[in-house]
């Protein structure tokens, strides 16, 4: 064994409190640090030859990375929807690298086993039935990506073909509607190779992002007979809006067509006896996304998918060789996700369900849900500022009140990552340039609230920065 692995294995404890200090002051700093590290970032530098052990590389990082991190797992990081990391979750993450467990199967290990137990658990939180089956995935896109796999696997069934089998060049053309898909829908279709263009997008409701179910109803109508895949939402990313998916799950006693329900935060509607209502209809989806590193406050990577149809699951992703084996009765991981090698990353999520259960939890929708309307109230006082949207759920859609290009807009943004206070996206709604502010880090407070406005109002009433440019992508 190289001395250096000797010698940190021979250490281990003490270099685990090391990082265990380190990470503790990094996560207590948080609040005082800035939301968006100022700066860039360092230079690369060559592979060294000999390494400097596993202090020497915490030293190193501590000093050339650490200050660049942005603070987003703090509560004022208010961009895209991104949560943070609940302590309990922090410590069952913590273990999932201590324990190295590959997921893809349940011969030698109980993870599995601990992954259908916290897929249940779930599966309740979100007001699923037992009819519906799951599994972790990395994110969202991936997540809807399985489903839409799904969708076309039973597509071909309606035309007699095995996609899996032939290619999806013998399935021919696919109809996807939806009213406000989100861009990992398209992404999705790209890859499944369905296509991009085959997306339709059907009229939503006057002033809404919720699809209009009646003109949903007339497109799938127009198609006689032939099959089609709905992508509903439950949450746009712009104003979190719900499609009514009751309504829409009534249409497939007329239409034949696959229901894949897009709930990647929305579906935490369901945890709140106030909100719940927006989640009606969801289990009857045949296939369903939720993120769990949005609002139920894992680790990146984490998210969920569930399906009604596991049959077309293991014929889609099953992987066949003779160390693997054939899936049979209660098939393992590896056969129903596109990966063969698997984090546990059901255990951060065990363990803040088990340590806060739907109690905690819920607290933590329904205060940022206040929060976030505290917000928009806040915003509509504010002269240089409009919202463009109810606050609905957690979501602030807001923009300027005069002028909104491109540029003041972003530079609007750009001014308040530069202060340090708070960050926040760039979106486009309604043919607006604006700035979206999603809560959903278990930290908010009113506090931090009230300091995301102060910066906010601030910045609006300055005289416009020169635009710089702006990430629109995310994670």
């Amino acid at each position: 064994m190289h001395p250096l692995l000797a010698d940190d294995l021979s250490r281990l404890p003490e270099l685990l409190q090391s990082a265990r200090d380190f990470a503790a002051r990094e996560v207590s700093g948080l609040d005082a640090r800035p939301v968006v590290a100022p700066g860039g970032a360092p230079a690369a530098q060559p592979l060294p030859d000999r390494g400097a052990g596993a202090e020497g590389a915490l030293a190193r990082f501590a000093e050339r990375w650490a200050p660049g991190f942005s603070a987003s797992a703090g509560p004022r990081y208010l961009g895209f929807v991104t949560g943070g990391a609940t302590p309990a979750a922090v410590t069952g993450d913590w273990l999932t690298s201590a324990y190295d467990q590959n997921a893809a199967g349940g011969d030698a290990s109980s993870a599995a086993a601990l992954e259908r137990e916290t897929l249940g658990w779930l599966r309740e939180l979100f007001g699923l039935g037992d009819a519906h089956s799951g599994a972790f995935v990395t994110g969202a896109t991936v997540s809807n990506t399985v489903g839409l796999a799904l969708a076309r696997e039973w597509l071909g069934e309606r035309r007699g073909v095995r996609v899996s089998e032939a290619g999806v060049a013998a399935l021919g053309p696919v109809e996807v509607l939806s009213g406000s898909p989100h861009s990992s829908i398209p992404k999705a279709l790209s890859v499944l190779g369905i296509g991009r263009d085959r997306l339709r997008t059907v009229p939503v409701l006057p002033g809404r992002e919720a699809v209009d179910v009646a003109r949903l109803a007339e497109a799938l109508d127009a198609l006689d007979g032939r099959p089609a895949v709905v992508v509903a939402n439950a949450g746009t990313v712009n104003t979190v809006d719900f499609d009514d998916l009751r309504a829409i799950a009534d249409l497939k006693e007329r239409y034949g067509f696959w229901l894949h329900v897009d709930a990647a935060f929305g579906g935490f509607a369901a945890l709140s006896p106030e909100y719940a209502h927006l989640t009606d209809g969801i289990d009857a989806a045949d296939s369903v996304c939720v993120d769990l590193h949005k609002w139920l406050n894992v680790p990146y990577d984490a998210a969920v998918q569930f399906t009604r149809h596991q049959d077309l699951q293991v014929r889609v992703f099953h992987n066949a060789s003779p160390y693997l084996g054939l899936p049979a009765g209660e098939p393992d991981f590896v056969h129903l996700t596109p990966e063969n090698s698997r984090r546990l990353r059901a255990l951060p999520a065990w363990f803040s369900l088990a340590a806060y259960g739907r109690e905690g939890h819920r607290e933590i929708v329904e205060r940022n849900v206040a929060l976030a309307r505290r917000l928009g109230e806040g915003i509509a006082g504010v002269p240089e500022l409009r919202l463009l949207a109810p606050v609905r759920l957690n979501v602030v859609c807001f923009t300027l009140a005069g002028s909104p290009t491109r540029e003041r807009v972003h530079a609007l943004g750009r001014a308040v990552a530069d202060s340090g206070e708070a960050f926040l996206t760039p979106t486009s709604y309604a043919g607006v340039h604006a700035l979206r502010a999603a809560f959903s880090n278990w930290r908010t407070t009113g506090t931090d609230t009230d300091r995301v406005l102060a910066a906010v109002a601030r910045a609006a009433a300055s005289p416009t920065p020169t635009p710089t440019p702006t990430p629109t992508a995310g994670p």
